[in-house]
């Protein structure tokens, strides 16, 4: 099994399936079960979408390279370094391990834009799927005060650790505790605020001639690239 290094010189394991054209999917694909597993599809996640993802892709005849990269930030935070580049270098370190110079590449939501700071960034991406976050009137101004928000909140807590944590019930999300620390939730502050001048209009229209699919939700994509357009 490969391992990256990323920006800070952490290793991260690289996962390789199969053979064909490059994927790569920044997501764990770990097989989960028991309670953990069912405490995730309670709240309304497929504790197993990653492993899903990328044995489908395998089965249709592509290379697909993984990592865990949410799961590697969770456990070792980046509270000041991690930014819109060093974001991006951590991706192609990941296609590195794994020894491809091209890949396609798919990300949902914070992951979706990371795909899009990658291709902005490289030439090495052949094709790029974002899902949950989209390439033009991205939400950055609102994700800043929602993760400043967050943050504080952290703080606060860790300051000030509340006497009993309440379980909520599935999909109360209002009632649900704030568990992240402040290095957590401040390296995605970080990431955004790399991010407050930036134009995605200005950057889409940069990107190569690459097939690109944007989508919400997990039915119907909501739009396709024209190849070499200026808009999405």
């Amino acid at each position: 099994m490969p391992t990256a290094r990323l920006h800070d010189d952490a290793p991260i394991e690289v996962t390789v399936l199969g053979a064909g054209p490059a994927v790569l999917l920044p997501v764990s694909t770990r097989v989960l079960d028991g309670p953990e597993a069912e405490q995730m599809r309670a709240w309304g996640a497929d504790p197993n979408l990653g492993h899903h993802l990328a044995t489908g892709l395998e089965a249709a005849g592509f290379r697909v390279i993984t990592a865990d990269y949410e799961g590697h930030l969770a456990a070792h935070p980046q509270p000041r370094t991690l930014n819109a580049a060093t974001l991006a270098a951590d991706l192609l370190a990941i296609a590195d391990a794994a020894g491809e110079r091209r890949f396609a590449y798919y990300g949902y939501s914070w992951l979706a834009l990371a795909g899009l700071q990658l291709a902005i960034r490289t030439d090495r991406v052949t094709a790029l799927a974002m899902g949950g976050f989209p390439p033009l009137g991205g939400p950055y101004a609102a994700m800043l005060a929602v993760t400043e928000a967050t943050y504080r909140m952290a703080v606060t807590n860790a300051e000030n650790p509340p006497a009993q944590v309440a379980t909520p019930e599935p999909g109360d999300w209002d009632s649900a505790d704030m568990t992240l620390s402040p290095d957590q939730t401040r390296q995605y502050l970080s990431l955004y605020e790399s991010l407050t001048d930036f134009s995605d209009k200005a950057a889409v229209a940069t990107l190569p001639p690459i097939p690109r699919l944007a989508f919400a939700g997990r039915r119907t994509p909501s739009s396709t690239a024209r190849s070499g357009a200026t808009r999405w």
